[in-house]
Order: C-alpha cells, then sequence, then structure tokens
C-alpha cells in the first residue's frame, strides 16, 4: 500500500475538536493501493491526545510527544515520524471535506512535475456555518514562482497553506516547518513555490475552524514587531532560494 502521512500538531485548546478532525480523516475514500497514517504530535507533555480521540486504538493513529515549541515544531517532529509518500496537513482543529485526499493524490499522480496540491478553503464558524472568501486562483497548476510573487505583493499567501499536500522529498530538502511561532506553513508554502510548480483545487477541501484558543486569533499575529519579523524571514528565504535556482 501506497501511504499519505496526515500530519497534525495537538495543543490543550484544540483538543475539543479532535473527534471531528479524525471524523473526517476517517471518512476519507482515496485510490485503490492507497491508505493513510495519522502523525499526531503533542506539543508538550500530557497533552492528552489519546484521550480526546473516539477510536485511540486505530492502527492507523500514531501518537508521539515532545516539548513544547509551537506548531512547527510539532509538525516537524510528527513528520520525522512518518512515512508516507505525500505528506497532508491537518490541524487540529480543521476538518478535511469529503475526497479532499483522493483529490490531492489525484492532481500528485496526474501531474508528475508538481510538488504540492493546496485547494478552497471554507471557514468553519463557532455558530457552525460556514464562509468562503475571494480571491482564490484559477484552478489547474500553478507556475513556479506565482505564489512568492504575490506574497512580494501583498504580504498574504495566494492558496492557503493548511490544506498542503506535499511529495515527501521536498519536505525534507526543507527541513520541514518554518522555525517560526506563527506563519510556519505559509513560510513552507512560498519556499514551495520556488522550488516546484504546483497545483490548485477548486472544490473545498478543508473546513478552516474560527475559535479564540487558535494560534491566529493572537494579538501579536497579524501586526506588530514579530509579525514583522516573520514576513521579514519567510519573504528573505523564498527569495534566496530563488537566487539560488536562477543562478544556477
Amino acid at each position: 500500500m501506497r501511504v499519505v502521512s496526515v500530519l497534525t500538531a495537538v495543543h490543550p485548546g484544540a483538543l475539543p475538536y479532535l473527534g471531528t478532525a479524525y471524523a473526517s480523516l476517517d471518512g476519507q475514500a482515496l485510490p485503490d493501493g492507497w491508505t493513510w497514517e495519522w502523525c499526531l504530535q503533542e506539543d508538550g507533555s500530557d497533552v492528552g491526545a489519546r484521550e480526546a480521540l473516539p477510536e485511540p486504538d486505530d492502527p492507523r493513529i500514531r501518537i508521539g510527544s515532545s516539548r513544547k515549541g509551537g506548531p512547527a515544531v510539532a509538525r516537524t517532529m510528527a513528520f520525522a515520524r512518518s512515512e508516507g509518500e505525500l505528506v497532508k496537513v491537518l490541524d487540529a482543529d480543521d476538518e478535511l471535506t469529503a475526497g479532499a485526499l483522493a483529490r490531492d493524490i489525484g492532481a500528485l499522480e496526474a501531474h508528475p512535475q508538481i510538488g504540492w496540491t493546496t485547494s478552497r478553503v471554507l471557514d468553519l464558524m463557532p455558530d457552525g456555518s460556514l464562509l468562503g472568501f475571494e480571491g482564490d486562483p484559477p484552478p489547474g497548476l500553478i507556475d513556479r514562482g506565482t505564489v512568492l510573487t504575490h506574497w512580494r505583493q501583498h504580504h498574504r499567501a495566494q492558496v492557503h497553506p493548511a490544506t498542503l499536500c506535499i511529495r515527501r522529498n521536498l519536505v525534507t530538502l526543507l527541513g520541514g516547518w518554518m522555525a517560526l511561532p506563527a506563519s510556519e506553513d505559509t513560510g513552507l508554502l512560498t519556499a514551495l513555490s520556488v522550488l516546484s510548480e504546483g497545483f490548485f483545487t477548486s472544490e473545498p477541501g478543508l473546513r478552516y475552524r474560527k475559535h479564540p484558543a487558535q494560534s491566529t486569533a493572537h494579538p501579536d499575529h497579524a501586526q506588530g514587531a514579530e509579525w514583522a519579523a516573520r514576513m521579514s524571514i519567510i519573504e528573505a528565504r523564498a527569495n534566496a532560494l530563488s537566487a539560488l535556482i536562477n543562478h544556477s
């Protein structure tokens, strides 16, 4: 069986939602010959991921823990334990839509030159309603460097990094997720976009839960000195990779 590794960083604030994340993964119908593993990484000791799961003995679930370091560290540690040829992001408080993994696999199989896929996202609001937003690119291939160009202009990712599915060798090459307190997935996305073509699926692949305990609700997430430093290093790394590739 070929494996897609689903990586999830778990912190205490996301525990109430871990069961629905599992249900959305358990309900995925994969192409013949494929299966998934779910590598959960507790961000710190005694987080309690196993107790929060409805089926903790599912053999496809692999739970680990590491010293508290934030989602970038936890996700990279989960990657270190994973075995799949494809790597899929799933935050502990989010939900995959039906068919999301099959669409990711299908795109990567159909287009061997691409290294990553993303998809449309719907915000899952506290009242249960779903909200979309404008600005998605056309469905299909995303040229190498397009995401970085958009980032330079807007300091906002062109596609949602929480939907990434990536070929394993690219995650290894980049050393996992950027060592940042937030925007670590955007940092990975911009670097990936420099190295490889990607793909965007216009059918929603993720319900992105909005709640007070999520890291993006922190007051430093979108303003101030920390935000400025994160934006600067994300762009600087992508620019350095781009210059290296173009020079070679």
